[in-house]
């Protein structure tokens, strides 16, 4: 099997899939009907993806789902794009933690001035705008 799927058992729904496939086939005169038969009885015996594979190897489209690629899994590729545009991801999302602990250590060393408690404040208003 291709490095895209992975050798999965066959369902009922699958092996029909194929069978509709060389039904097609035969319609457009690609498949003779010994061929079709001979194909056909070993798709109905198949338990693996990969068994279906040499049927038809020689036949183009349509194939059975079970040997079309597996599409692209979503969010993997977006998250991993998203994650590298934005690579001072870390420091937005700890600018105002570390000015919530600058205005506390503020506010002991000043001897109580509130106004210090502003300061994550204004680092949140001013990270929020640089985004």
């Amino acid at each position: 099997m291709s490095a895209e799927r992975p050798d999965m058992r066959l369902s009922d729904a699958e092996r029909q899939d194929a069978l509709d496939a060389l039904e097609e086939h035969v319609r457009t005169g690609r498949l003779d009907l010994d061929e079709f038969g001979t194909r056909s009885a070993k798709v109905s015996a198949a338990r693996m993806a990969s068994d279906l594979e040499p049927l038809f190897t020689d036949l183009p489209s349509p194939r059975p789902s079970a040997l079309l690629p597996l599409p692209p899994m979503p969010g993997v590729a977006q998250a991993s794009a998203k994650n590298e545009a934005q690579p001072s991801k870390w420091l937005t999302a700890s600018a105002v933690p570390i000015a919530a602990a600058v205005a506390i250590a503020l506010f002991f060393f000043t001897r109580g001035t509130f106004i210090v408690f502003l300061l994550p404040l204004a680092v949140a208003l001013i990270m929020s705008r640089r985004r």
